[in-house]
């Protein structure tokens, strides 16, 4: 098992919410507005006067076989919203209840 977790725009939570549809993903805990700031380029996202976008982060575990069909499919979403900022990260899950 896997941890997916995806920070994004949260103009883009259709899109997302699309991908783990898509690909069977129920299970998933949602935080609806969480700050960010890219790593290399794109505007802040703060929920503030200045920066007025938010983002907002997903974390699902799910069998190691969809992560790459997790991945691919959030790079296509980024690769037509880079200035939206989505990063996404995976970490093994050693126990679960």
């Amino acid at each position: 098992m896997k941890a997916f977790f995806v920070s994004y725009n949260q103009a883009l939570t259709e899109r997302i919410n699309k991908l783990l549809d898509d690909n069977g993903v129920r299970g998933f805990t949602r935080w609806a507005l969480t700050e960010g700031r890219g790593t290399f380029d794109g505007e802040p996202h703060y929920g503030t006067h200045a920066w007025p976008s938010m983002n907002a982060s997903v974390i699902a575990i799910v069998e190691d076989e969809k992560i790459p069909v997790l991945m691919d499919g959030l790079r296509e979403i980024d690769s037509t919203t880079k200035q939206q900022g989505s990063r996404a990260f995976v970490w093994n899950i050693e126990q679960m209840m």
